[in-house]
């Protein structure tokens, strides 16, 4: 299953928000097997989410998108989502009764927009807090607020899946530089894949279908190089 994940907003762009939502959901679709393939941030215009959203359902099997969910005047990705449908707008009355018995809220005094998802669409509950999210095609829309995002996720998680991957880590004292026939002995010998990610020490991330086959390559570089 491949995977494009958008995150939607100006204070992104700007590094005035630190992206955390597309690294929680790479680690979330990653660990059920799905191979995360775009991570794209887009500002809070219709025009470039409905591009990205229409170009991307197109040629992955689903994409997630997060951010700009609401009914204020920078919460444009419903519209942007429906346009890239070919959809309109509209409140859903799901949404509506679900807030008002048991959310607490009056008809009356829910914001135009408030429980607005392009029509046809599947709404998503907002567990945590108001504006709801929605599934329509192979395209799911999640809120930006991390634990609204979170906690919608959880109820489409079983949507995605595929091979599990299982990952071993092994940390080298030496330069990257200084790894590179190794790395590429133990990819050559188990048909491992091998992540190489220098700081203070350099992680290589071994990763395979076969649990055992990850383990024995692993075991293999940690007889092979300087331990920290």
């Amino acid at each position: 299953m491949r995977i494009a994940v958008v995150t939607v907003g100006d204070e992104l762009l700007a590094g005035d928000t630190t992206n955390t939502n597309a690294a929680w959901l790479g680690r979330q679709l990653t660990e059920r097997g799905v191979d995360v393939e775009r991570v794209t941030v887009v500002p809070d215009r219709v025009a470039d989410i409905a591009r990205v959203v229409n170009e991307y359902h197109a040629e992955y099997d689903a994409v997630v998108v997060t951010g700009g969910l609401g009914p204020t005047h920078d919460d444009l990705t419903m519209d942007a989502v429906a346009a890239a449908f070919g959809r309109d707008v509209a409140p859903s009355e799901a949404v509506v009764e679900r807030l008002v018995e048991e959310g607490g809220y009056a008809r009356a005094d829910l914001v135009d927009g408030t429980a607005d998802v392009p029509v046809g669409a599947r709404p998503l509950h907002n567990e945590v807090g108001v504006a709801p999210g929605c599934v329509i095609g192979s395209v799911y829309v999640l809120p930006g607020v991390p634990a609204e995002m979170k906690a919608m996720f959880a109820s489409v998680a079983d949507e995605f899946g595929g091979d599990v991957v299982h990952v071993e880590v092994v940390e080298a004292a030496e330069p990257e530089s200084a790894l590179l026939d190794r790395v590429r002995r133990v990819r050559e010998e188990f048909d491992v894949t091998v992540g190489s990610y220098p700081g203070e020490t350099v992680r290589l991330k071994v990763q395979h279908l076969d649990p055992e086959t990850a383990e024995r390559a692993a075991d293999w570089l940690r007889e092979r190089v300087e331990q920290p």
